[in-house]
């Protein structure tokens, strides 16, 4: 049944000239980049004819030595060691005049002046500005703000001290719950007295082992002369085929 299918799945055919076909052929052409350069690269494969006095190889010769470093620093190079001047750079005007403008520029050489004289300050004692600045800081201090009293001593055995005492006992919490604090944890309650009975009183009326009696501890019996017994009895006598 599917053999056929299967042969002619394998074998499509379809017509060369479509409009489908014909539209995929262009597109291919218009984006093929081999054939976007086969002029450049036909053109390539030829001969070039090119003078070395033509004016686009002069052009390019002279950009590269102008843009070359070695070029630019020829010059230079060559005149280095054939300086007439003097023996030294301080004998020379020029280099003098260049150090002078750069230490007169240069912050650091000045205030240096000024940092070596800011640590040597020589100001007289009776000098106006100490004075006023002594009594300003006279006038703000606490310590000669405040005069504190005299410091009166009391002998023990004065009337008014000892009543301070009585009074600073009274008032010590400390002192008032000395006797609390001895006390503590020192409690003790004979076995027979009545808080002992109350409590173990209450502790059996809430027990729940006295309160019920586990089922498992209880042993049943049957009654002999109860009237059920009596009557299976008398029934099993009644339909015993023995009898």
């Amino acid at each position: 049944y599917t053999e056929a299918w299967d042969a002619d799945k394998t074998s499509i055919h379809v017509m060369p000239d479509t409009p489908t076909i014909l539209l995929a052929k262009a597109n291919a052409a218009n984006v093929s980049h081999k054939h976007y350069q086969k002029a450049w690269d036909e053109a390539k494969a030829k001969s070039y004819d090119i003078r070395a006095d033509a004016i686009p190889i002069k052009h390019a010769k002279a950009s590269r030595d102008v843009a070359s470093e070695y070029k630019y620093k020829q010059t230079h190079e060559k005149e280095k060691g054939h300086y007439i001047g003097c023996k030294t750079a301080q004998e020379d005007p020029k280099l003098s005049l260049a150090a002078r403008a750069m230490l007169l520029q240069s912050d650091r050489l000045y205030k240096k002046a000024y940092n070596d004289s800011k640590t040597q300050i020589h100001i007289p004692v009776d000098a106006m500005s100490v004075q006023a600045a002594k009594e300003c800081q006279t006038l703000v201090s606490d310590v000669d703000y405040r005069h504190y009293l005299h410091q009166w001593t009391c002998l023990p055995d004065q009337n008014d001290v000892i009543h301070a005492r009585k009074a600073y006992d009274l008032q010590s919490d400390a002192v008032y719950k000395s006797d609390l604090e001895w006390l503590r944890g020192i409690g003790w309650l004979p076995n027979d007295s009545p808080e002992v009975r109350r409590v173990k009183q209450a502790q059996d009326l809430l027990s729940d082992n006295v309160y019920r009696t586990p089922i498992d501890s209880v042993k049943y019996t049957s009654i002999v002369d109860s009237p059920d017994v009596v009557l299976a009895k008398v029934n099993a006598e009644q339909v015993s085929i023995v009898r």
